[in-house]
């Protein structure tokens, strides 16, 4: 809230160079504000009595962008990254798999291990959960099973992330 936007009696002032005015009623702390021509904004609307400052609401306005901007640069998202495999797959076809996965995971990703099963496949479920076993033990040094081995409708599915 700027300005006339405020509606209540008294509030606690700070003033342009930031040292405390003390509480003072709210006509006061305008006419202070229109004095040195800037605005009176309410910066802690939750105190008792409520704090306003008195400062330039455009640049305040710009500087609160800029903060929240500056704090979006520094988050790291992780994605999930899938890596698929069918029952059948053979060995250097698992390894560049495995290779692949290992990038994901030093990029700092998730990686979705899906095993998907079509047709006749489905009779032979208990032997292709050992084939994410392997895949597991060739990531072990950089990988740990976030949720382990799992089977979801036509497919079995593992989750994989990096070594703390």
């Amino acid at each position: 809230m700027i300005n006339e936007q405020i509606r209540d009696k008294e509030v606690r002032l700070i003033g342009e160079d930031g040292e405390q005015l003390g509480v003072v009623a709210v006509k006061d702390a305008m006419k202070l504000a229109k004095e040195a021509n800037l605005d009176l904004v309410k910066i802690a609307p939750t105190a008792k009595p409520p704090v306003c400052k008195i400062i330039d609401y455009g640049k305040y306005r710009y500087e609160l962008a800029r903060k929240e901007k500056e704090a979006k640069k520094k988050q790291k998202t992780t994605e999930v990254k899938e890596v698929r495999l069918s029952p059948n797959i053979e060995d250097n076809d698992l390894n560049t798999k495995v290779n692949q996965a290992r990038k994901f995971l030093e990029k700092g990703d998730k990686v979705k291990v899906s095993l998907r099963f079509r047709g006749r496949e489905m009779a032979h479920m208990g032997t292709s959960k050992q084939i994410l076993d392997t895949f597991y033990e060739k990531l072990e040094d950089i990988a740990v099973v976030e949720k382990p081995a799992k089977l979801e409708g036509r497919s079995m599915i593992m989750f994989l992330t990096e070594k703390r």
